[in-house]
């Protein structure tokens, strides 16, 4: 195995200290990494605030959080579906008017692998619609107090993102000519880390560099992400892996997005996951993300064309 700049056991979430006073947002919290790094930080003594779209499934989170951790922590959820932007706003507007600071917004939730292509209520293909403009909206417009609270932005992407074509298709985005359900969900976790890229570099020239951005993955982990959107085969595949040590925990999963949440001095220009074969387990700290990932020219074509479809604009 590698040794990160962690040592040879890679970051570990042993490294967060007493979290009490801060405050995190976080997408997906009802399975998988999600739940997993809402009951770390939680633990920690941190407020968590989730964000999820089913209000059935948070409250039964939240009820099994409470058990698990005790009726103190400091948890609660807002209603959003990130394949709606109206949605995504509403639920902007709560955090903003109903929580003082934000020390970290962590953008876990995501769809993968949808067999057929499907448009969201907005007019954009599920995948990108829900992975790239829903984030890059909530993003935008929790951005003023993420400012204010001098936090963080976190964005957990996918080694997927080089398993497609290695450019963003602006002449397709909704990919109406070559529909392929690992493709276009390569392209929103593409276009999802080259954002977080161009954010760092526009922080940079407006001289807000107080805001950090963070680009990670959780490698292959145990989730129900393929489980609830992948066609029958994949999902076939999907289990028999599971069962093989190519895939890890849940909660190893969730070590990525806690580490670029807590870790003070992490070096922004990192891309941060498992260390290990393929990226898929092992230790967890920096490594390679290839070069077409931060193709400057086409992170701010992309950063246009996503402020222009969703009128959102950042105020950098």
């Amino acid at each position: 195995m590698k040794t990160t700049q962690f040592g040879k056991k890679g970051w570990i979430p042993e490294r967060i200290g007493n979290l009490n006073g801060k405050t995190y947002v976080i997408t997906g919290t009802t399975s998988g990494t999600g739940f997993e790094a809402a009951k770390i930080l939680l633990s920690k003594g941190a407020r968590v605030v989730m964000l999820n779209r089913n209000p059935k499934k948070a409250e039964d989170t939240i009820a099994t959080l409470r058990q698990e951790l005790g009726n103190t922590i400091d948890v609660s959820n807002i209603t959003m579906d990130l394949a709606e932007q109206a949605s995504v706003k509403k639920a902007a507007a709560e955090v903003l008017k109903t929580i003082p600071q934000i020390d970290a917004l962590i953008c876990n939730a995501a769809i993968a692998q949808v067999p057929k292509q499907t448009l969201t209520v907005d007019g954009w293909e599920s995948q990108m619609g829900t992975n790239h403009f829903g984030n890059f909206t909530l993003q935008a417009l929790l951005f003023p107090l993420i400012e204010k609270s001098k936090g963080r932005i976190v964005v957990v992407g996918s080694m997927g993102y080089n398993l497609g074509i290695k450019t963003i298709q602006f002449d397709d985005l909704n990919w109406d000519k070559n529909y392929s359900p690992n493709g276009i969900y390569s392209q929103s976790k593409l276009a999802q880390i080259m954002c977080v890229y161009e954010l760092q570099d526009r922080l940079k020239e407006a001289g807000k560099t107080e805001v950090k951005a963070y680009a990670c993955h959780p490698g292959a982990s145990s989730t129900s992400l393929i489980k609830t959107s992948g066609s029958l085969l994949t999902r076939f595949i999907w289990q028999l892996m599971k069962l093989t040590p190519m895939v890890q925990s849940a909660e190893k999963g969730a070590y990525p997005q806690l580490m670029c949440a807590t870790e003070p001095n992490l070096d922004q220009s990192g891309f941060y996951g498992p260390t290990g074969k393929n990226n898929w387990t092992g230790p967890v700290g920096a490594h390679t993300l290839e070069s077409h990932a931060k193709d400057k020219a086409v992170a701010e074509k992309l950063w246009e064309v996503s402020e222009q479809a969703t009128g959102v604009k950042w105020n950098l």
